[in-house]
């Protein structure tokens, strides 16, 4: 029950209540959902490896930063609950996963629904930006992009899956696919199906040519068109990036940096962020915001200015994912945000080196009920659990780069993709093949080297950039 209900929980989320459920929608569906699976969850609490891992720590030390923020600089109490309210629903996702996608085939489930939640946005977006829509007609055309009597709020209306954009001359137009709720951005949902690419590749299956093409390549080919679509200058830096990790191994470095070059290239002949320039000029207003949050971070160090209340001391927020939670969380928050960050990026690049596992054993299902245990006993051996550990750091690597250009701190896609590690990692511990967990002390003094190492480095970047203008 638990693992259907985290379904509906996740596709509701992504998608919005008012889409999943319609009129329902509007009796916060999402909170009783979680309320179900929370009662329903408690059973299997004590027997998972759920409160072994500093993830869960993290999280819970992110819960009382959100507070904290809120309660020492805002001086609001009620603030210090709604802002917690929305930070939870984000976090509950790593519990989830946890708790119940413990095994390879409901991974291939939850990996369904995200492929399933992508289609849907990019279906609804295409045919909105591609057909047209009432109350529009073809006076001036960008391509196949009419742009005649825009009103933004009938375009909201009619289109909500894609935004309509033109610079303050009105000389350039573009239409960008976005999602509803948590990825109404072109970015954050080119961020999410960027992160859902590498993890299609877990139906992969050695010498079954047709199957392939039709359950992997194809779906991964519109996945590819849909972040085409979003224009998103940083999800085209994650493809990149991603595209980097997958051929490095096997060609080497410095090719593999000449085919990143290449694929730049050619995406930017293709007109793959819609006319938008990828440089140091023309990143300069978010250079500027980057340093506007670490004067907040200077101003206010403990517990920063209080969660997605950045605008309202720099205008903007920084689009940048560690700014944005060192700003608004301080060095309290962004340490355990980088207790979170270090655990997960260390146990994913544990299970997919090969020289971190070894052959280990199956579990063997004792003798006198072996047809009820053998049924739950998946049969995975190293090579299955290495290449499941490349999967998912190939889509970290695509949002960690992505949300370098982003506000996106503390999202739902970010804590799930920690719940898929730890889960591949626990699958190697129960097989014995490879070490325990880090102990926690150890955990939390590299979490606090992290933080420092990623400030200085924010800060020379920004010194470095400011020299070169």
């Amino acid at each position: 029950m638990g693992f259907v209900l985290s379904i509906l929980y996740f596709v509701t989320y992504y998608l919005t209540p008012e889409t999943v459920f319609g009129p329902l929608g509007q009796y916060r569906i999402e909170l009783i959902l979680a309320i179900l699976i929370i009662l329903v969850s408690l059973p299997s609490l004590g027997k998972s490896f759920l409160l072994k891992t500093p993830q869960s720590l993290a999280l819970l030390g992110l819960a009382f930063g959100v507070i904290m923020s809120m309660l020492v600089t805002q001086h609001w109490a009620g603030g210090a609950l709604k802002t917690f309210l929305l930070f939870i629903p984000n976090a509950f996702g790593y519990f989830l996963i946890c708790l119940h996608f413990k095994t390879k085939k409901r991974l291939q489930v939850l990996v369904l629904t995200l492929l399933f939640v992508c289609l849907f946005v990019i279906e609804h977006g295409a045919l909105d930006m591609y057909r047209g829509g009432p109350g529009f007609g073809p006076v001036q055309a960008r391509g196949n992009l009419f742009l005649d009597n825009w009103n933004e709020d009938h375009w909201s209306a009619e289109h909500p899956y894609t935004i309509f954009e033109g610079d303050a001359a009105g000389l350039s137009w573009i239409i960008r696919l976005k999602g509803l709720g948590e990825i109404s951005d072109p970015n954050d949902f080119g961020q999410l199906t960027v992160s859902v690419i590498p993890l299609m590749f877990i139906f992969w299956r050695p010498k079954k040519t047709v199957l392939n093409i039709a359950f992997v390549i194809l779906p991964v080919c519109v996945l590819i068109y849909g972040v085409y679509l979003t224009h998103s200058r940083g999800a085209l830096l994650a493809l990149i990036a991603m595209a980097v990790v997958f051929v490095q191994r096997r060609i080497g470095k410095i090719p593999s940096l000449l085919l990143a070059g290449a694929l730049f290239a050619g995406a930017m002949a293709l007109n793959f962020t819609g006319g938008r320039g990828i440089s140091a000029s023309s990143g300069l207003d978010r250079t500027a915001l980057w340093g506007a949050g670490l004067q907040l971070l200077k101003s206010y160090p403990v517990f920063g200015v209080g969660l997605g209340k950045m605008p309202e001391y720099a205008g903007l927020t920084a689009h940048n994912s560690l700014v944005v939670c060192a700003a608004e969380l301080g060095l309290v928050g962004l340490f355990f945000w980088c207790l979170y960050l270090f655990p997960t990026v260390r146990d994913a690049l544990a299970v997919a080196s090969p020289v971190n596992l070894s052959e280990g054993q199956q579990i063997i299902p004792e003798e006198g009920n072996y047809l009820q245990v053998a049924r739950k006993v998946e049969v995975i051996d190293k090579a299955e659990v290495n290449r499941l550990g490349r999967l998912i750091v190939m889509s970290l690597t695509g949002f960690l780069v992505a949300g370098w250009f982003l506000s996106r701190s503390y999202v739902l896609t970010l804590f799930m993709l920690g719940g898929i590690v730890e889960v591949i990692y626990q699958m190697a511990i129960d097989r014995g093949m490879i070490a325990p967990r880090w102990a926690l002390g150890r955990i939390m003094k590299y979490a606090l080297g992290l933080e420092v190492c990623l400030v200085i480095l924010i800060y020379i970047l920004i010194r470095f950039l400011n020299l070169a203008r």
